[in-house]
């Protein structure tokens, strides 16, 4: 390994020992580790060759809502309820980003401080950094991470979204859809959207006003949903996170789900399409990559004045310009 193959913007690091900290339970190399993820860093590629053996053990559990219905709350009594199992829990909290500045104020991990001295418990915010669909685009290979260095389960609390995204369904074992009461009525529970990829509901501050109108609406949908044998059926979970209500069932149901994925093989399948969707957007970043550096450059520009001269359709071009790719020139 050379020099310039060691050095980050977090310092100097071996890799391998890097890892191998990580996975003994230093904060700080699980921390600088998500660092060379997010920044996109050279050694990315060896980071995740060195965790590989030591992936796909973590339940991945995602919790996603629109704003304000108590996803960090929920979180963070999740991570509770899951401790007193003795589970090693890691979380990626997705924060909007400015669409200004770029900044994020990363709010969501300073309302779990409660578990900053829990050496079982790893909490990490990241800024969604204009990634539309809930989620930031180094998610999945944080998860990767969170995944390899030993944590049992990983929570992902996404952006406070809307109805159209459901990208956590993708990267997601389980995914938790929260809700809360008087935030639609019967017609807005059977709409199309993040409902439908909800493997359980939670409606949450059932404390409130409206709450069992909610769960009624819910159940009154899903009967609706046809299942085939043996199908899973979400349940709905009334909670009030606030006061540490509801969440000793929602870790029961998400245990039900994780059987039922792992007794019908889907489990297995869910993560095959994780990895095929990973591994094409890897093949698509450096893709892009390769046509980035040709801007300005003669094939791009003589493929374009083609276009633009009418000698060639777009489409053309294209598969023009990928096959000189693909043979290197």
């Amino acid at each position: 390994m050379t020099s310039i193959d060691r050095t980050t913007r977090a310092g100097s690091h071996d890799v391998p020992g890097l890892v191998r900290r990580a996975r003994d339970g230093d904060p700080r190399s699980v921390a600088r580790l998500i660092t060379l993820v997010e920044s996109g860093a050279p050694q990315l590629p060896q980071v995740a060759a060195a965790l590989a053996p030591f992936t796909g053990n973590a339940v991945v559990v995602g919790l996603t809502g629109a704003p304000g219905v108590g996803k960090s709350t929920t979180t963070s009594e999740l991570v509770r309820q899951l401790r007193t199992s003795g589970q090693r829990v890691g979380v990626l909290a997705v924060d909007p980003s400015s669409p200004f500045t770029g900044g994020a104020i990363l709010g969501d991990r300073v309302r779990m401080q409660e578990h900053a001295t829990d050496p079982g418990v790893y909490i990490r915010s990241m800024s969604s950094r204009g990634h539309l669909g809930g989620l930031a685009s180094a998610t999945p290979a944080a998860v990767r991470v969170l995944d390899g260095v030993g944590c049992d389960v990983v929570l992902i609390e996404t952006v406070g979204v809307g109805q159209a995204e459901v990208e956590i369904a993708g990267l997601a074992d389980t995914t938790v859809v929260l809700l809360a009461p008087g935030m639609g009525d019967a017609v807005q529970a059977v709409k199309a959207g993040i409902l439908e990829i909800a493997d359980i509901f939670v409606v949450n501050k059932a404390d409130r006003d409206g709450a069992e109108a909610t769960v009624r609406d819910l159940k009154g949908m899903l009967a609706l949903t046809a299942t085939g044998p043996g199908g899973w059926r979400p349940p709905v979970v009334r909670a009030a996170a606030a006061r540490g209500e509801g969440v000793a069932e929602l870790a029961e149901a998400i245990g039900r789900h994780r059987d039922w994925l792992t007794g019908r093989g889907e489990l297995t399948a869910r993560r095959a399409r994780r990895a095929a969707a990973e591994v094409e957007a890897i093949a698509l970043g450096r893709l892009r990559e390769r046509i980035g550096a040709l801007r300005g450059g003669t094939l791009l520009t003589g493929v374009a004045a083609d276009v633009l001269a009418g000698r060639l359709d777009p489409y053309a071009a294209a598969d023009r310009l990928l096959d000189d790719l693909t043979r290197g020139s």
